[in-house]
C-alpha cells in the first residue's frame, strides 16, 4: 500500500458522516399503524439473528458523543430499566413465535456503557438475554463495550464467566491533555490499570478505540497513543476520526470542521493506518484493524446485509427485511431522560413504534453500502443472486463516480467490487453518497433534539 497522500477533488469532503447503519435513525419516523411484532417477524428467517442489548448510562458524557445515553442513574433507575428490558425481551421472544427455528448467532451489549451496571446487574442483564430473549451466550460471540472507569475486576469476572468473547474499551487518547480537549477527562494510569484488568479477565479479544483529529493532537502525540495501545497487543484497534455534532459537548463549545481539519484528519488516518499495517495488523475497514492471529470475533453464519437483528433497550434498533424500527431518538440530555423514563414505564412491547420501511431499492443500497465499506469488498455474484441484477446496473452513476475518484480497486477484477486504499480513506464520503434521495430528505427534515 502506498503511503503517498493522494488528494481527492476539492469538492469532496472526506468526513461527511460515519455510516454504521442504513437508513440512519434520523430518517425514522413514528409508525402510524404501530405494526405488531408477531406480524413483522412472521415471514422472516430467524435462524441466524443478531441480538443487541442497549444500556443508556455512562459515568460521564464525552464531548464528541451523540449516542443515546445519559449521565448517571439516580434512585432505582437501573433496576427499573432492567425490569423494562426483561418485559421487552419476553414480548419479543413471544413475537418471534415457534413456527420455525429461532436462533441467535451473535450478541452484543452496548450503550452508553454496559459496565456502568454493577456486577450483579450485569449478571441479570445476561439472564435477560438468555432466559428472556433465548440467546445462548456461551455458544455465540458476545461483544461488550466498557470504559476505563467501569472496567472493574468484579464486573469483568461476570462477563468472562457468562461467555464474553470480546471487550471493547474506549480509550480515545493516551495523552491526558488530548483527553481533556475531547471533554473526556481521564488519567493515563487509570487507563493502563483498566487494560491490565481486562487482560487478567482472559476474554479472547481486546479492542481499543482511539480517536484522531483532537484539538492540539500532532503526528508525534498520535504515534504516542498508537504505540501505547500496541503495547497491550490488542487483537483489534478501531481508529475513529473525531466528529463535532449538534447538541454534543464539543458542539456547544462552538467547535466545527473546515478544510484544514479535514486535511489533519486524513494525515493522521494515513499515519495510523500505515503504522498498524507495519506492525502486522490487517485492515478490515476504514476504522477496524485486526491482528491476523486473533480469534474470530464475529459469527460465521451471520451476515449484516441479509440477516435480522433484535435490539432490546430504548436506544436499540431492530431489523427485518422490510422494516427497521426502534424507539424515539435524541441527543439532548433532557430529551434522553424523558425517553428513558417513558421506556421504564412501558408495559406493552408487542408493537413497533418508530422506524422506516425498507423497500427493494433501499435493500439494494444497504447491501452495497454495508459490503463496499468492508475492506474485502463485495462479490458481484452474491449481489446478483439476491437481487437478480448486478450492482453496476442498479447504481451506474455512483459506481462510475467512485471509479473516477480512484476509490475502487481496479485490480479486483470484474467479479469483485472492492475499495482502493484511498476509497477506504474516504469511506465517510462514499457511504453517504449511496443514501437515497428519500432518506437524505428525511434526515434533512429531522429536527435535532
Amino acid at each position: 500500500m502506498s503511503t503517498a497522500p493522494a488528494t481527492a477533488p476539492a469538492a469532496v469532503r472526506p468526513y461527511e458522516s460515519y455510516v454504521y447503519a442504513y437508513p440512519h435513525k434520523t430518517a425514522y419516523r413514528p409508525l402510524p399503524d404501530r405494526p405488531a411484532l408477531r406480524a413483522l417477524w412472521a415471514g422472516e428467517r430467524k435462524d441466524a439473528l443478531s441480538l443487541y442489548l442497549h444500556i443508556p448510562f455512562c459515568e460521564v458524557r464525552c464531548g464528541f458523543c451523540n449516542l443515546f445515553t445519559r449521565i448517571g442513574a439516580p434512585g432505582e433507575l437501573t433496576t427499573r430499566y432492567l425490569d423494562a428490558l426483561g418485559r421487552q425481551a419476553t414480548a419479543v421472544r413471544e413475537a418471534l413465535g415457534d413456527e420455525g427455528p429461532v436462533r441467535f448467532a451473535a450478541a452484543a451489549f452496548g450503550g452508553g456503557t454496559p459496565t456502568f451496571l454493577t456486577a450483579g446487574e450485569l449478571d441479570r442483564l445476561c439472564d435477560i438475554a438468555e432466559t428472556g430473549a433465548g440467546a445462548d451466550l456461551r455458544a455465540v460471540p458476545l461483544s461488550v463495550e466498557t470504559s476505563p472507569a467501569t472496567a472493574t475486576a468484579d464486573r469483568l469476572a461476570v462477563l468472562a464467566g457468562r461467555g464474553a468473547t470480546r471487550l471493547s474499551i474506549g480509550v480515545q487518547s493516551f495523552v491526558e491533555e488530548e483527553a481533556r480537549a475531547a471533554v473526556r477527562p481521564q488519567r493515563r494510569a487509570d487507563v493502563e490499570a483498566a487494560l491490565g484488568r481486562i487482560r487478567d479477565a482472559g476474554v479472547p479479544v481486546l479492542n481499543i478505540d482511539l480517536i484522531y483529529g483532537i484539538d492540539g493532537q500532532t503526528a508525534a502525540s498520535w504515534r504516542h497513543s498508537l504505540d501505547a495501545a500496541l503495547a497491550w497487543r490488542p487483537e483489534e484497534l478501531y481508529l475513529y476520526p473525531l466528529y463535532v455534532r449538534p447538541l454534543t459537548g464539543l458542539g456547544r463549545l462552538g467547535a466545527n470542521g473546515d478544510a484544514a481539519w479535514d486535511d489533519q484528519r486524513l494525515r493522521l488516518y494515513r499515519q495510523g493506518r500505515d503504522h498498524l499495517l507495519a506492525q502486522g495488523y490487517e485492515q478490515r475497514s476504514m476504522r477496524l484493524f485486526r491482528r491476523p492471529d486473533a480469534p474470530a470475533a464475529g459469527a460465521d453464519d451471520y451476515a449484516c446485509q441479509t440477516d435480522g437483528m433484535i435490539g432490546l433497550g430504548c436506544g436499540a434498533r431492530s431489523y427485518t427485511s422490510t422494516l427497521h424500527y426502534s424507539f424515539d431518538y435524541a441527543v439532548d440530555m433532557r430529551e434522553i431522560r424523558s425517553i428513558i423514563d417513558a421506556y421504564t414505564t412501558t408495559e406493552d412491547f408487542s408493537r413497533a413504534e418508530v422506524g422506516r420501511r425498507v423497500d427493494g431499492e433501499e435493500a439494494r443500497r444497504r447491501h452495497l453500502l454495508q459490503s463496499l465499506l468492508q475492506a474485502p469488498g463485495m462479490e458481484v455474484a452474491g449481489y446478483r443472486e439476491r437481487f437478480g441484477r448486478g450492482p453496476t446496473e442498479d447504481f451506474p452513476a455512483e459506481l462510475a463516480r467512485f471509479a473516477a475518484l480512484g476509490w475502487l480497486d481496479a485490480a479486483a477484477g470484474p467479479g469483485l467490487l472492492r475499495l482502493s486504499p484511498e476509497g477506504l480513506a474516504h469511506s465517510d464520503a462514499l457511504g453517504p453518497a449511496l443514501f437515497s434521495p428519500a432518506v437524505r430528505a428525511a434526515m434533512a427534515a429531522y429536527l435535532p433534539k
